[in-house]
């Protein structure tokens, strides 16, 4: 019997993807608190992420919704965010964003439910989240080191992936600790050698290890990257799925071979602060 998880990859085609639809929690959300930048509609917000499952089944993905209640957790349909998906099973990872915590408990459950064995769970100080974590290769993991993932975290990391090169990349200060910059807030992998990046937040060793690996990438400008221009997922190489309003990094994609795809996302994605990669969790890509 084939197993039915596995995901070290941000390219390999998604066969299998857990989402958690907005409830009372993401339509109540105190935008201070949260750090969003108004407080969502739930009734639009709901439609806007029904039709992001729906372009997913029109990519012929297998769509799980987390089901688990999480009533004072805004932020938990980012289910991208509690864990991760290895070849072993599942890595709970450790929020952060103290207001998260508690997401990966509930995601866990869910995990089990699906059959997905636990792996590994980050424990006493580790700190880690899944924006923060970016698969160069099968057997290459970035970790981005900033205020939601730290050195305790990567350590850990490294504990529970012995067969897997983990390359710590430092991220800048910018917006403080309140605001959520993840490695992925700067750069998505959407083939196999094609990332799109913000480079002004790059760091420069980051950036050259890619160019060395014969990374092209599609630069997002500064415009469109207050617009999530970086944050795409990819559903297969070269396919991906992007929020409206880009169109600059759009072009770049199509011009760089890449098929885009786009889905509205004003209430679940630009007031919340979280793109395409950020709303899934892939279970599966093979």
């Amino acid at each position: 019997m084939s197993k039915n998880y596995g995901s070290q990859s941000m390219v390999a085609p998604l066969q299998s993807v857990l989402v958690k639809r907005p409830g009372i929690a993401f339509g109540q959300a105190d935008p201070e608190k949260w750090h969003y930048t108004d407080r969502p509609d739930l009734l639009l917000a709901q439609q806007e992420h029904d039709a992001f499952v729906n372009t997913l089944h029109g990519s012929g993905i297998e769509v799980v919704y987390h089901d688990g209640e999480l009533p004072e957790h805004a932020d938990a349909i980012f289910v991208h965010d509690p864990v991760i998906i290895a070849d072993q099973g599942a890595i709970i990872l450790s929020m952060g964003k103290a207001l998260r915590r508690g997401e990966e408990a509930a995601i866990a459950a869910v995990l089990e439910k699906m059959g997905v064995p636990i792996h590994y769970r980050l424990h006493g100080e580790a700190r880690a989240e899944g924006g923060d974590l970016l698969w160069i290769d099968e057997r290459t993991l970035a970790v981005g080191q900033g205020f939601r993932t730290n050195s305790e975290g990567l350590r850990q990391l490294r504990e529970a992936l012995p067969d897997v090169e983990i390359i710590p990349v430092q991220l800048p200060y910018f917006d403080g600790e309140e605001a959520c910059l993840h490695l992925m807030s700067f750069i998505s992998i959407v083939d196999h050698d094609l990332a799109v990046v913000y480079l002004p937040l790059m760091p420069v060793p980051f950036y050259q290890m890619l160019k060395k690996r014969g990374f092209r990438m599609v630069e997002v400008s500064d415009e469109e990257f207050l617009t999530m221009g970086p944050n795409v997922l990819a559903v297969a190489p070269g396919k991906c799925v992007m929020l409206q309003h880009n169109p600059l990094t759009k072009a770049g994609l199509e011009a760089a071979g890449c098929e885009v795809t786009l889905y509205r996302g004003d209430e679940i994605s630009l007031k919340a602060e979280g793109g395409a990669t950020c709303l899934t969790r892939p279970i599966l890509r093979m």
